[in-house]
């Protein structure tokens, strides 16, 4: 569920991601990219809510299958990990250094 709710972000309306708002076939890099943002943006999530961490295997198979694909960008896990927790802010709604929650 985060996963899918982290890409809903990505919407030209929220975020407007790239991996959401260009075509990009299953696989691309643009593709591949927004894989890797939806489930460090849902491991991001579990955290904060406090699910335990059964489904940390799954992901780590999940995002290392998305980084072979991407292994030549030395940049990715930071602009990947920057773009998720921009997503895991607007969905928890915090604006501002402090990260204080919008609205409660």
């Amino acid at each position: 569920m985060y996963h899918e709710l982290t890409h809903s972000t990505g919407h030209p309306s929220r975020l407007n991601r790239e991996g959401i708002t260009a075509q990009a076939g299953f696989g691309s890099e643009v593709y591949s990219r927004e894989e890797l943002v939806a489930e460090l943006g849902s491991a991001y999530l579990c955290a904060l809510t406090g699910i335990e961490t059964g489904t940390i295997d799954n992901s780590a198979a999940y995002v290392a299958g998305w980084l072979r694909k991407l292994s030549d960008d030395r940049s990715l896990i930071i602009t990947a990990a920057s773009s998720a927790q921009k997503a895991v802010d607007y969905i928890m709604g915090f604006q501002g250094e402090n990260r204080v929650p919008e609205k409660l």
